[in-house]
């Protein structure tokens, strides 16, 4: 492989991230055009899934005669609610078709290299390892009744999650990091007790990403939620809903007013009742979800075995007597912290781990 096929395509993939967890049903796709060896236009998948990456890239008065392009996800062919992208690149002249996965999408899938070929134009298939799971939740999204769940947790050095006198475990940066991490998902699962413990905004205070912060899952079962939090002051386009078993009370009439919406839910105590949570949030459009919890209700996650990627944002300092947990860490405490994240982090860790068997 060419080393600028790569390179092309790792710039692709940059561009996929800017809506990753914004596109709906669609996969957030990067698209490079490159004519005589340099970039001569680009795109990615459009918010709520359209246009696609290729048309925001060729949809422009350009030359693209006999150009090249790189796609993170092969083109597709199918005629739904905008005409095939297969269609643009051939209108435009496109030369050379580079692409990293196959759709999963029957209407699509393995189906772009016979009528590009057909229309002289050759395709290639390159693997970039670096980001073979990029489209894991998309891939989920097509084979499960259930959406793609991730969780994220701060932990000291020594395995606490809560700091007595500071809601804060890691630095600044680290924080930061987390805030951009919120923002490749479509919603974040929280509970009453964790945001009325730190009166959380769990929005994704980076310039140019609050924008579009994702929705806001919020597990309240015993209505328990505060009203006084800084959370419903300012609501913007943002969806909140509310999951408890009170829908008549006067906390759920003061939290329909404030424009949050219910969601029944007589329990949540096994995995049938988080199932039936997960697909039910699923069919209202939610793909990607990022759980921010305390540990027990993480633990009752990792325990029924819902999550697919664990992000620890780890301290480089023990908290000791200053810190303690609410309940069990050996839930984390087992997973071996080998999966680094190569960032840095001004002396803290993130690690990505895999959960196994979901």
């Amino acid at each position: 492989m060419r080393k600028n096929h790569s390179n092309y395509l790792k710039l692709a993939f940059n561009l996929a991230k800017i809506n990753l967890g914004k596109t709906k049903e669609n996969p957030s796709v990067g698209c490079v055009v490159v004519k005589n060896q340099s970039v001569i236009s680009s795109g990615y998948t459009s918010i709520n899934g359209r246009p696609h990456a290729e048309f925001n890239a060729l949809n422009k008065k350009i030359d693209f005669k006999n150009s090249d392009i790189y796609i993170t996800m092969e083109p597709c062919t199918h005629t739904g609610k905008t005409p095939p992208c297969t269609n643009i690149i051939k209108k435009k002249g496109i030369k050379k078709v580079f692409f990293a996965f196959n759709d999963v999408d029957k209407r699509t899938a393995f189906t772009a290299k016979k009528i590009l070929l057909r229309n002289k134009i050759k395709i290639q298939k390159i693997n970039i390892s670096a980001y073979k799971n990029f489209y894991d939740s998309y891939f989920t999204l097509h084979k499960s009744k259930l959406p793609f769940v991730d969780a994220k947790l701060a932990i000291s050095k020594d395995f606490l999650t809560i700091k007595k006198k500071s809601k804060w475990i890691t630095n600044e940066l680290a924080r930061k990091n987390g805030h951009l991490l919120r923002s490749q998902y479509d919603c974040i699962i929280s509970t009453s007790k964790t945001i009325n413990k730190d009166n959380s905004l769990l929005n994704c205070r980076i310039n140019g990403l609050n924008q579009n912060k994702p929705d806001l899952i919020i597990i309240d079962i015993k209505s328990k939620l505060r009203k006084n939090l800084r959370l419903f002051k300012k609501l913007n386009k943002r969806k909140i809903y509310l999951i408890t078993s009170f829908d008549k009370n006067n906390n759920s009439i003061y939290f329909k007013n404030k424009n949050v919406k219910i969601i029944k839910l007589s329990s949540l105590l096994n995995r049938n009742d988080f199932m039936n949570l997960l697909i039910l949030l699923k069919k209202k459009g939610y793909n990607r979800i990022l759980v921010e919890t305390g540990l027990k209700f993480l633990n009752e996650l990792l325990r029924f075995k819902l999550i697919n990627n664990l992000y620890l944002f780890q301290s480089l300092r023990n908290l000791g007597k200053k810190g303690k947990n609410n309940t069990s860490n050996k839930a984390i405490k087992k997973f071996i912290l080998s999966h680094k994240v190569k960032i840095n982090l001004n002396g803290d860790n993130l690690y990505k781990i895999k959960i196994k068997n979901v």
